[in-house]
């Protein structure tokens, strides 16, 4: 059975905007730009990528940074058991269904579903008919 989840926009009725960059392995993110209402930074062996604030970004990118600004989040109130399955797929099958494309971002209690701005619309009808709700 799909689980029916609760999840909120960030930022609620005026969501807040967020970008996406990437980074060569091993560059220094300014500390500014870890800083706002959500940022999340994660390396590997092959790249840095941070996700922050869209405003926090643009005077702080490199020469030829690639990037994308114009994400809005949606948090799945959690905590959830790291037994449970599905949870994720619940959102992400519904978005895939209705063409919406993700960036999503997993914490220790809970996940996080960035859509395009452009697809907010497509995507809160989907997940609405999927079954879940939508928090203020």
């Amino acid at each position: 059975m799909t689980p029916r989840l609760t999840l909120s926009l960030l930022g609620g009725h005026d969501p807040t905007e967020f970008a996406v960059a990437q980074w060569p392995p091993g560059f220094v993110v300014p500390a500014t730009c870890l800083s706002g209402s959500f940022f999340s930074l994660t390396a590997s062996a092959d790249e840095l990528s941070l996700v922050c604030e869209a405003y926090l970004l643009p005077d702080m990118l490199p020469a030829d940074t690639k990037h994308e600004s114009g994400w809005l989040a949606f948090k799945l109130h959690g905590p959830f058991d790291f037994a449970l399955t599905g949870i994720l797929a619940a959102v992400l099958n519904p978005l895939r269904d209705a063409g919406v494309g993700i960036f999503a971002i997993s914490t220790f209690d809970t996940d996080y579903v960035l859509v395009k701005g452009e697809q907010l619309g497509t995507a809160l009808v989907a997940l609405r008919e999927a079954g879940h709700t939508i928090r203020d």
